[in-house]
């Protein structure tokens, strides 16, 4: 089991496109009321799984959303412990590596795929994709979290799919609502922690 680390989150480098702005200000406002242990400890409690890649740098391959929430509060550390080290690959090969592995989903807000230089270097670079929010609202509720990667995109894809943007962006809560009944339906068998 490797070891929890620290590091300034302006240089953990992320593997996706985006992330859900409405759970990451959920995420920041819960930051937001902690005192700074009650902060370091939580980071602590939450550490990020992190690849070394080329050059030493560390790539998180989870938790987005809390490296963004944690950013946007003004906190300067994050968390992460290794899961693997891919130091010795450089360019494409170490991208590949990481696809192979399912740690990286160069995605964008539209669930359009993008090459790997697209991806930000930094967690303020990640943009909005409401669909992740939607997804991100209705785990726990309408399926299971489950230990499949980026299980969230997914999900996101299925409701982008079945629900308008323009109904999202106008009633987000009553939208979370019909996603959990979509979530629950014979639609959405298969998908990773349905029940």
């Amino acid at each position: 089991m490797s070891q929890i680390q620290d590091s300034p989150l302006k240089k953990l480098h992320p593997t996706q496109l985006t992330v859900g702005m409405i759970e990451v200000k959920k995420k920041k406002k819960h930051l937001a009321q902690l005192n700074a242990d009650e902060q370091r400890r939580f980071m602590k409690e939450h550490p990020m799984p992190a690849v070394v890649g080329p050059e030493g740098k560390l790539y998180i391959t989870d938790h987005h959303h809390l490296g963004r929430a944690a950013l946007e509060a003004g906190l300067d550390t994050g968390f992460f412990e290794v899961k693997a080290d891919l130091s010795n690959l450089t360019g494409d090969a170490f991208w590949k590596e990481m696809e192979r592995r399912a740690w990286v989903h160069p995605l964008d807000q539209n669930g359009v795929r993008h090459q790997f230089d697209q991806i930000p270097h930094h967690l303020d670079g990640l943009v909005d994709d409401i669909y992740r929010s939607l997804a991100g609202f209705v785990r726990d509720q309408g399926y299971a979290k489950t230990p499949t990667p980026f299980a969230e995109f997914v999900w996101a894809d299925f409701f982008r799919r079945l629900i308008p943007i323009e109904d999202v962006e106008a009633d987000f809560d009553s939208m979370v609502t019909r996603a959990v009944q979509l979530a629950k339906s014979s639609e959405a068998e298969g998908l990773p922690g349905y029940r």
